[in-house]
């Protein structure tokens, strides 16, 4: 490849980091790593009235947290700034004024209301796809300067050629064509003099030597009007990739409307996920590695992204998926990095104090490494470790068949007797408690272990049942025991 790969994530500050811009920004930047390329971020905040003021750093912020870093942006400059389009107001004029000179593009001073009145005569004469009539396509020089004079506000449309083809080979789905006539007259800069999207998108990305533009499907409709501008300064395309649609388990298109799914990076963020699993996960959200495996380093991932590998057919965001990824990481993690991480919701969440005693760091210490292995993101450890902080216990319809079992008392009896006579409460005397329990009552397997799990926990299922009894307490534990015998 002997041209430098440049390619980039350009986002609007019209809301914080989405897990579609995520996905983009991971395929651009695994592209770019790929080919010992460059991934610029560039900041789209031409829509004023919709910008936010946290949004530009939401985006910056989640993406380096997500190990997505990039060469050239706002925040560390590079040779083809300003990154921010508001800052390049004079660059889209001065080639706006090109195109008119050219005769490529013509002011146009129909007020919204003439363009609404227009499209809505088209649409009721069964036109589905309504374009611009062309009023002021041909006005002459005298009349455009006489509407100036007038103090009229205008717009500047591209003047779509006639009998045009745009083919291009999309370098996720093939071959791609549009006719031109299937295209009106489009507004390129608005009465502000703010450009719009499709305008200011080409002269950044020739600009900024933009070799490959990886977006969403929904971009697919816009290349046409950009391939326009490209020709009109003659200028070669860049290549064009077009993902597929990320869709819910329902199979419907994923809205940030829907709540079915956590739609922003720093939702997961706040929730304890880890970057690198997210990273991972996303890296397979609409592309296939050769082989079975599906846990990737970075590093990895870098090594075998082939563009060609990328998916045809929607990308499903399989939740349980992304929680056994995450699982599979935090399980590698040393027991004090899942702490970190899981610490900050139990103190939320009332269960700890905030500033603990080394004897409390201790428990809650033993409390996460029962549940190491099986958390799929830090805030689980509230729910999971629910029956640590409950006074009473309710016991479900399955918990309640088992404690009707007809030796149940025999087997709670003796295992209260032999709590009460421990001196040390640590797993291995505990487990050498219920093995006592066993040779006294002549009960075993689930017969004696269920009982005393669904006592003491509450639960059918956990943690090994010794460490969990541990970790409970000796006074707790036998008042649960005390609990189930008066109930």
């Amino acid at each position: 490849m002997t041209q430098e790969v440049r390619v980039r994530y350009a986002p609007s500050p019209t809301g914080h980091l989405h897990i579609g811009g995520a996905r983009t920004a991971l395929f651009n930047y695994l592209y770019a790593r790929h080919n010992n390329g460059k991934f610029i971020v560039r900041i789209e905040d031409t829509d004023t009235a919709r910008n936010i003021e946290t949004g530009i750093m939401s985006q910056l912020d989640n993406l380096k947290w997500l190990g997505i870093e990039h060469d050239e942006s706002i925040d560390i400059g590079g040779d083809y700034g300003p990154y921010r389009q508001m800052e390049r107001l004079d660059t889209y004029k001065e080639h706006s004024e090109k195109m008119l000179e050219k005769g490529l593009a013509y002011k146009c001073f129909c007020t919204a209301e003439e363009l609404e009145a227009e499209r809505d005569a088209q649409k009721a004469s069964g036109i589905a796809a309504p374009q611009y009539n062309g009023t002021c396509r041909n006005l002459t020089a005298e009349e455009v300067a006489e509407k100036e004079a007038a103090g009229k506000s205008f717009t500047i449309r591209a003047k779509v050629p006639a009998g045009v083809k745009y083919e291009f080979n999309d370098l996720v789905r093939g071959p791609i064509s549009f006719e031109s006539k299937d295209i009106g007259d489009w507004v390129m800069v608005k009465t502000t003099g703010i450009p719009t999207y499709n305008f200011a998108v080409v002269i950044d990305d020739h600009l900024m030597k933009i070799s490959h533009v990886f977006r969403g499907e929904e971009h697919l409709s816009n290349t046409p009007r950009q391939m326009m501008i490209y020709d009109a300064f003659g200028w070669d395309y860049p290549g064009y990739g077009h993902m597929t649609l990320i869709i819910n388990e329902d199979r419907k298109k994923l809205s940030k409307r829907d709540e079915s799914i956590l739609q922003f990076i720093s939702q997961y963020k706040d929730l304890g996920y880890i970057p690198e699993a997210l990273f991972n996960f996303f890296a397979l959200l609409g592309w296939s590695p050769e082989g079975e495996e599906e846990i990737f380093s970075k590093e990895e991932l870098i090594r075998i992204f082939d563009v060609e590998r990328l998916s045809k057919s929607p990308s499903m965001f399989d939740k349980q998926k992304l929680m056994w990824m995450n699982n599979q990481y935090i399980k590698q993690l040393p027991l004090e990095e899942v702490v970190k991480l899981s610490l900050p919701h139990l103190q939320k969440a009332g269960r700890l104090p905030e500033e603990m005693t080394p004897e409390q760091a201790e428990w809650a210490n033993k409390l996460v490494a029962l549940y190491h292995d099986q958390m799929s993101y830090g805030a689980e450890i509230t729910e999971l470790s629910e029956q640590f902080f409950t006074e009473e216990l309710t016991y479900g319809e399955a918990e309640k068949e088992i404690l009707a079992a007809e030796q149940v008392p025999e087997v709670m009896t003796a295992f209260k007797e032999q709590l009460a006579s421990l001196e040390n409460f640590e797993p291995a005397e505990i487990k050498a408690a219920i093995k006592a329990v066993q040779k006294s009552t002549g009960h075993k397997g689930k017969n004696l272990f269920m009982p005393i799990r669904v006592v003491i926990t509450g639960q059918m299922h956990g943690p090994e049942l010794p460490d969990s009894i541990s970790l409970l307490g000796k006074d707790k534990a036998i008042a649960r025991v005390s609990q189930y015998a008066s109930a």
